[in-house]
């Protein structure tokens, strides 16, 4: 009995890191802010968009056999209704989450919490269709995943969930490097962010002061994306791994290693403030900051910051959760065959799920650069028999007028504006003629998702869509139109359309 107690005691404490409650705390409430934000979206444009009158019905894809096979608990039931309280408690509990209360209590409250938010986004995703087509959607829920298994604060981290998030940023970060690099050659010419500040999906307030640096600035910031993503990923994992290794024989071999691991998640912590700083990407860049601290060491922290808290004291780790651990780590190695092939292949996939719980997915973004920037107009009118009497409809976030400064959304997701920008690439779909119907009818949960409706609520005659060419105003332009765009009329994507045709 002392013996097995021994060998368990030894096994249990290689379980445990406590040099990382910075890292489970950050990751732990990140995430679950993240998810409240998330949450947040589904309330606010869920039922629009994809409700029992959305745009996408919900049900309608419930009774196809288009979502045949996914997990969701919107098979049972589905309703407006029924999404919203599922929503509403989800927030509550993400922000109980955030404010640390579940974190008090023992290591499965926590779990719980994160796998019910996890179970519920994860059910959402398939009946969410096109609007739910996003790497971040199954970021989101892969993390959620992995943070249910950090247990409270009682314990120590356990180590192997902590090297699974470490993999989750490997992913996340070399897959997006490696996209690019077999993607377009502006990426391999260091001239992809001279366009991509001007025609990414969604510019910010400064995008268009980033686009207006010199050239030499924009081939400096590709060569800072390709260190942060080709060569920091690995960096990182090295030093983790070595950190690991040297703790059980030499504590300040383990704090150089958890120095440079600390360094490699700072370079990709400063590049994803500078996207976020230029842009709006939802909560892609913000929820990479998070996770990208589960390779930041608190005993780094301390030598960095003397003043830095010394270690805490815990209690032991229940035998239940550190052995649920392991075989959550044993279970994640096997399901991370396919996007380690997948990382290495030619024919490399981006933003993709291997299995029905989407776990152990590939990411990646911006395989290739846009040059130009076309924008979706929809114009609507109350008298369609005079040309003059078109007037614009305004969204949110993607541009439109030409004198409005565009705003800061992220980490908020302003689904349809997105889909937008896509449509302008050519990605048509059934949605886009709803939206126009919508439009027709003044339908008041549609005209909630845009920035401006030019007729107050009343019913235009007639709507149609033309496509614009759109770009940043020089600084001269700029102080001689008060301009932040210059666009030019590219023809209608939509003739004249009302309700009776």
């Amino acid at each position: 009995m002392d013996g097995t107690a021994l060998d368990w005691t030894a096994v249990a404490a290689w379980l445990d890191a406590p040099h990382a409650e910075l890292a489970r705390q950050v990751i732990q409430r990140g995430t679950a802010a993240i998810f409240a934000v998330a949450f947040l979206s589904t309330l606010l444009q869920f039922p629009a968009l994809l409700g029992e009158r959305g745009l996408l019905p919900a049900p309608r894809a419930l009774e196809s056999r288009a979502i045949e096979g996914q997990p969701t608990i919107f098979r049972w039931h589905y309703s407006d209704r029924f999404l919203r309280i599922l929503c509403l408690i989800c927030i509550a509990i993400a922000l109980a989450l955030v404010a640390g209360l579940p974190q008090l209590g023992p290591p499965w409250l926590p779990m719980l919490a994160f796998l019910a938010l996890w179970i519920v986004y994860l059910s959402i995703l398939p009946i969410g269709q096109v609007f739910y087509g996003f790497g971040w959607e199954l970021l989101l829920c892969e993390a959620g995943f992995l943070v249910a298994f950090l247990g409270s604060n009682s314990t120590a981290p356990p180590t192997l969930t902590l090297l699974l998030v470490v993999w989750l940023v490997f992913r996340l970060e070399f897959g997006a490097g490696m996209i690019k690099i077999r993607g377009g050659h502006e990426w391999r010419d260091l001239t992809a962010l001279t366009y991509h500040h001007e025609t990414q999906p969604m510019p910010g307030p400064l995008s268009r002061t980033a686009h207006l640096l010199p050239r030499w600035f924009h081939k400096g910031e590709v060569v800072g994306n390709h260190l942060a993503q080709l060569v920091a990923p690995w960096v990182l994992v090295v030093a983790v791994l070595g950190s690991l290794i040297a703790s059980a024989a030499a504590d300040t071999a383990a704090i150089v290693f958890a120095a440079v691991a600390a360094g490699a998640a700072a370079v990709m912590i400063l590049t994803q403030l500078w996207l976020i700083v230029t842009g709006n990407f939802a909560w892609l860049n913000w929820i990479t900051i998070v996770v990208a601290f589960a390779a930041v060491d608190d005993r780094a922290v301390a030598w960095l910051l003397p003043a830095w808290p010394p270690a805490r004291a815990y209690e032991p780790t229940p035998v239940w959760f550190s052995i649920l651990v392991v075989l959550v780590f044993l279970a994640y190695l096997w399901l991370s065959i396919p996007s380690v092939r997948n990382l290495f292949s030619r024919r490399q996939l981006m933003n993709a799920s291997f299995n029905r719980l989407r776990l152990a997915n590939a990411y990646g973004a911006f395989g290739t650069v846009t040059k130009h920037r076309d924008e979706i107009v929809i114009e609507g009118t109350l008298d369609a028999s005079a040309e003059h009497e078109w007037l614009e409809y305004g969204f949110k976030g993607k541009p439109g007028d030409v004198r409005r400064v565009p705003g800061w959304f992220a980490p908020y997701h302003l689904r349809l504006d997105w889909l937008m920008w896509f449509l302008a690439l050519g990605s048509h779909g059934p949605w886009f003629r709803e939206l126009l119907v919508k439009l027709l009818e003044a339908d008041p949960a549609t005209l909630r998702l845009l920035g401006h409706d030019p007729f107050d609520g009343e019913r235009p005659e007639a709507v149609r869509a033309r496509v614009y060419r759109y770009r940043f105003a020089t600084r001269a332009e700029h102080r001689e139109t008060g301009q932040i765009w210059m666009r030019e009329d590219r023809g209608l994507l939509v003739a004249p359309m009302g309700l009776d045709r």
